[in-house]
């Protein structure tokens, strides 16, 4: 069994880590990594893959055993690819004076509840995650997009610059490789 090491690794390099890793792997491939955004960024990114994990406690934060190599030709392409993508850069929406930009944001996040068609991913970056966290007037329109299948995700490293990380309310944690690749192989892309 391959072992990798990414203890300490600054996001996204876990994940970059662990595909390169996957991508030359023969049979299983045990990660050591920290506990919280890594543990759950390589874990989704596996899973997304057809891959399974197996987690154990390990002093000094957590190991991951990821197995189903036989499975990385059907699962080399993420599942979500083609996908239609919100990147919400800001908790405002356009120029003018902040107190406007926030109340159209807010509305238009509610307004896609009403459409036909919704995007498969929403991705919030730099002030945008702090829509999706507790205070913030969009988590009950977040949340009801998150039961409607919209994936809702936000930056963690941009979480921590904030520290909300612990105040996250709607939807999950993801890192740059997962955002990278998802504006990369989307149908369509969108960022407010």
């Amino acid at each position: 069994m391959k072992s990798l090491d990414v203890r300490g690794m600054a996001c996204p390099l876990p994940v970059v880590s662990v595909k390169r890793a996957l991508e030359s792997a023969q049979g299983e491939l045990q990660v050591l990594l920290d506990d919280g955004a890594p543990r759950e960024n390589v874990r989704r990114f596996a899973e997304g893959r057809g891959f399974q994990v197996q987690e154990e406690a390990v002093e000094g934060g957590f190991a991951l055993t990821i197995t189903g190599a036989e499975k990385r030709q059907a699962a080399a392409s993420p599942e979500r690819a083609g996908a239609s993508v919100l990147l919400i850069g800001s908790d405002r929406l356009g120029d003018g004076p902040e107190e406007l930009g926030r109340l159209l944001m807010k509305n238009f996040i509610i307004t896609l509840l009403d459409l036909a068609e919704l995007p498969d991913r929403m991705l919030f970056v730099n002030t945008g995650v702090l829509l999706t966290a507790a205070g913030s007037e969009a988590i009950e329109a977040l949340e009801a997009l998150g039961n409607r299948g919209v994936e809702v995700l936000s930056c963690g490293v941009c979480l921590d610059f904030f520290k909300k990380k612990e105040t996250l309310a709607a939807g999950g944690v993801t890192n740059m490789f997962t955002i990278a690749e998802s504006l990369l192989q989307a149908r369509s892309v969108v960022r407010l």
